[in-house]
């Protein structure tokens, strides 16, 4: 593991480290003074496909639930980092309400564009300005990335609870989901933001599905949350952070 160095952004400096391997990352959290034992919420899904009739939609659920959730309970959030779609809008929300919850980007290494620096690939794209943390993975194909940051999400949880949002999604979103199921983090799919979150909705509700819905259907820890009912989805993130969690601020 490479120490971590701080990259400026427009509205604050990140903390970014470069991993080789899975057990450099509670290394790699403790020096980025990431307090462990704390809430998780990994957010999965869309990066570059939301429709426009979705999106306003989806940057409420960001701005109203998911942000003020993180901030409220001191929530490390983990993402794939990159400037689009679901990782751009909680980096969003993040700066809109000032909040100081952890947001951390997880990402292959060789698909990460630095500040100042050149792209590494046609297919390399740039960090998320408002994420207080990135950790640059082995890997130079999206997908690389999904059983790292499952990994980090279950390291900075450790005891405490967690739960992954699922908000429409592609291809990779499928090893996303499976990964994160696989560490025992009940999964919740919204219902309506369109693609594989729609997908598994549809699966949910015994209608035709993609199959790879079927497995992650058949854990028992996959429900689906209309993307229009908040106050449903705000209530049950809250049900599993007060399991073993008492709200920080």
């Amino acid at each position: 593991m490479s120490l971590p160095f701080l990259v400026n952004f427009p509205n604050q400096n990140a903390v970014i480290a470069k991993l080789q391997s899975l057990e450099q990352i509670p290394d790699a959290i403790a020096i980025m003074n990431v307090a462990i034992n704390r809430p998780v919420l990994v957010v999965i899904g869309g990066a570059s496909k939301i429709s426009d009739a979705d999106y306003e939609l989806i940057q409420q659920l960001f701005t109203q639930v998911l942000a003020p959730l993180a901030q409220q309970w001191q929530a490390a959030v983990i993402d794939g980092g990159t400037d689009a779609g679901v990782m751009r809008l909680i980096g969003q929300a993040r700066c809109q309400i000032q909040g100081t919850f952890p947001l951390i980007g997880v990402a292959p290494i060789g698909l990460t564009t630095l500040p100042g620096e050149a792209t590494p690939s046609k297919n390399a794209a740039p960090l998320e300005p408002n994420h207080s943390n990135f950790l640059l993975v082995p890997g130079s194909d999206w997908g690389d990335e999904s059983h790292w940051l499952a990994t980090v999400a279950t390291s900075i949880a450790h005891s405490a609870p967690s739960v992954t949002v699922l908000i429409n999604g592609g291809e990779i979103t499928w090893e996303d989901a499976s990964q994160n199921l696989a560490g025992k983090r009940p999964l919740i799919v919204i219902s309506g933001s369109g693609r594989t979150a729609d997908l598994i909705a549809a699966g949910l509700r015994g209608e035709p599905t993609d199959e790879r819905a079927l497995p992650l259907i058949q854990s028992g820890q996959v429900q689906a949350i209309d993307l229009t009912d908040l106050a449903k989805l705000r209530g049950t993130i809250e049900s599993v952070f007060a399991e073993q969690s008492t709200p920080l601020n």
